[in-house]
């Protein structure tokens, strides 16, 4: 098992020996997990079949499930993908650096493998210091999933990565906790109108104020398992963002949501299980379970993002058998949150509904 290095660095300035020490990692084939404003990506050359291929078996990723390219510099995109949309090229210059990726036609510098053997690329420019730092110095684009296991809910805390990862990769740029907490909104532009494959950082609100059409991929509100044989983004076809313990969704009415959460949990309870319910801060006080933890406020539901991961590996810790969790609005980021959601729970919902 190798040593996995622990590089503390500032998330304004990051000390740049550090990030160059990481570098030297990265061009040399290695595995670098580095923060971003959504979470902690683990990261290696994209260019570099082999390094993709180590990439891959570090996470025990499947390899039909293509990472996210990340690139410092527009100019990139150009030697990546065959050609720039109109669309594409507006939608960068408002929205990066920032938590959304774009999926073009790609190029044919792209080694099969970081692209599981697509036609197509998925980029992004990270909104954070210390990402685009180690980019610049490593002097290639990087591909970078989330720094976890295959599965596991995502990274937003360095300690995060080394629970999953510790041994299996060369060194972790620990700049402190995350931002947004969920990942990138994905975003197809090879078609027309242009499709969300991936609900994320960038909310589906923002891309309707710029763009004059744009979908939701059938995926991302699904409640059931949508099939996909070709999969054009991560987070699709695979079970992702999964703790330990089983999930159960309940989503409705609040008042109604409430009284199915303690029906459940008291369901569990009695079977000898051991129940933890992931709720708001406008119901916290409302429930009875082993374990009761709030993502916040239902009026703020960027704090309910940025908690999400932590939360359902803070349950790992606490080792319940189950979650009951509640559902929050369909909008803005509450839309990421439920899709990642449902994915955790295997797409187990329970719809409450309210007394008559």
């Amino acid at each position: 098992m190798k040593k996995t290095v622990m590089l503390k660095v500032n998330p304004q300035t990051p000390e740049i020996e550090k990030v160059r020490i990481a570098a030297g990692f990265i061009r040399t084939g290695g595995l670098v997990a580095f923060p971003t404003e959504t979470v902690y990506g683990l990261g290696a050359d994209a260019l570099n079949a082999r390094a993709i291929l180590t990439l891959f078996e570090a996470k025990k990723r499947p390899l039909d499930n293509p990472p996210i390219v990340h690139v410092c510099d527009i100019k990139d995109v150009h030697r990546l993908a065959q050609e720039i949309p109109t669309t594409a090229d507006k939608l960068m210059r408002i929205f990066w650096p920032g938590p959304l990726t774009l999926i073009f036609r790609r190029s044919n510098i792209v080694p099969d493998v970081t692209v599981a053997g697509l036609d197509t690329i998925a980029v992004r420019m990270p909104r954070h210091n210390v990402a685009l730092a180690l980019i610049s110095e490593s002097e290639c684009p990087i591909s970078a999933p989330s720094a976890n296991l295959a599965g596991k809910p995502s990274p937003t805390a360095a300690r995060h990565v080394l629970d999953d990862l510790d041994g299996r990769i060369d060194a972790v740029l620990d700049a402190g906790p995350t931002v947004i907490g969920v990942e990138s909104t994905v975003l197809d532009v090879t078609v027309d109108p242009p499709q969300v494959l991936r609900p994320g950082g960038t909310p589906f609100e923002a891309l309707k104020e710029v763009l004059d059409q744009v979908e939701l991929n059938p995926a991302v509100t699904a409640e059931k398992p949508v099939p996909a044989e070709k999969v054009r983004s991560p987070g699709i076809k695979h079970k992702h963002y999964a703790p330990n313990a089983d999930v159960v969704v309940v989503e409705g009415e609040l008042s109604a949501v409430v009284r199915k959460v303690n029906e459940l949990a008291m369901y569990y309870m009695k079977r000898g299980s051991r129940v933890g319910v992931l709720c708001t801060d406008e119901t916290v006080d409302c429930y009875q379970a082993d374990v009761v933890k709030s993502l916040g406020s239902r009026s703020n539901l960027a704090s309910i993002a940025r908690n999400l991961f932590a939360h359902l590996r803070e349950f790992d810790l606490e080792r319940v058998d189950v979650i009951v969790a509640e559902g929050v609005p369909l909008e803005g980021l509450g839309l990421a949150v439920m899709n990642r959601l449902r994915k955790a729970s295997g797409y187990k919902i329970v719809k409450a509904s309210a007394t008559l």
